[in-house]
């Protein structure tokens, strides 16, 4: 990993990107910490133009998105011509609400769909993956779903943006699912994982929780992987110190340059 493959998720830092003024001082602040690129999600209304004028005045560049889940179902032409408008050509399938996964002809529906929509996106350049949580993780038929997911669509269409919280979270090995998409994986969610003094797994800075990094992003550079993008869902103070902590310990424990 370099430290120009260090991408922050905005999401970490939602409630102080409401407004376009509140996001032009949230990306400034990002670029203070070393960040040079984000990965574009939970942020207020704003154009695509103003967005894109921020993004280059601070030197950062958009490496993803997360677009609603209906839009890239229902109409991903519109996903295709926002990404153009951002020079970006990654996204992912955040979250499936009001997506039912109780049996396997539900799950390979779904897939159906995401696959649909992947292959709009590919003839346009563009990528497609998808973000598990733990709820993935629930098993059908032996599997679980997010494998049933993967084997029932194109890696052309859809590939993946795998969590290492959630996948953690799930009970499975983010080693493992790092090495399953092998050839599949163009960006990775590094998310720690620990437990908090009320006995609950929670987030964590990186290298402040259990998550075994010295594995995990070998692993997934052999799988591929361009963008190392840091989030933390929950913050125990200002989410800004914790992206700062989490970039610092990467940049000096995991990066070669």
């Amino acid at each position: 990993m370099k430290t120009h493959q260090i991408a922050a998720q905005l999401y970490t830092v939602r409630d102080f990107a409401k407004t376009p003024p509140e996001i032009a001082k949230t990306l400034k602040k990002i670029r203070a910490i070393g960040y040079e690129a984000v990965q574009i999600s939970g942020l207020g209304p704003i154009g695509e133009s103003e967005l894109v004028a921020m993004l280059k005045g601070e030197g950062l560049t958009c490496c993803a998105t997360h677009e609603d889940g209906n839009m890239i179902l229902n109409e991903p032409q519109r996903v295709v011509e926002h990404l153009q408008k951002l020079s970006c050509d990654l996204t992912a399938y955040a979250w499936p609400a009001g997506i039912k996964f109780d049996t396997l002809p539900d799950v390979k529906a779904f897939a159906a769909r995401l696959n649909a929509a992947g292959k709009v996106l590919h003839a346009a350049g563009q990528v497609l993956c998808y973000h598990n949580h733990h709820i993935e993780f629930r098993r059908l038929g032996g599997k679980p779903v997010l494998e049933i997911l993967f084997e029932e669509t194109d890696p052309r269409y859809l590939q993946g943006e795998p969590d290492t919280y959630w996948v953690q979270h799930g009970g499975g090995d983010p080693v493992a699912w790092c090495n399953r998409l092998k050839g599949r994986l163009p960006i990775l969610h590094m998310k720690d994982y620990t437990v908090n003094t009320d006995n609950q797994a929670t987030f964590a800075e990186i290298g402040n929780g259990n998550l075994d990094w010295q594995r995990i992003i070998p692993a997934a550079e052999s799988a591929g992987c361009k963008w190392f993008c840091i989030e933390q869902d929950t913050c125990p103070g200002d989410p800004f110190d914790s992206l700062k902590q989490s970039f610092v310990y990467t940049k000096k424990n995991l990066c070669l340059a």
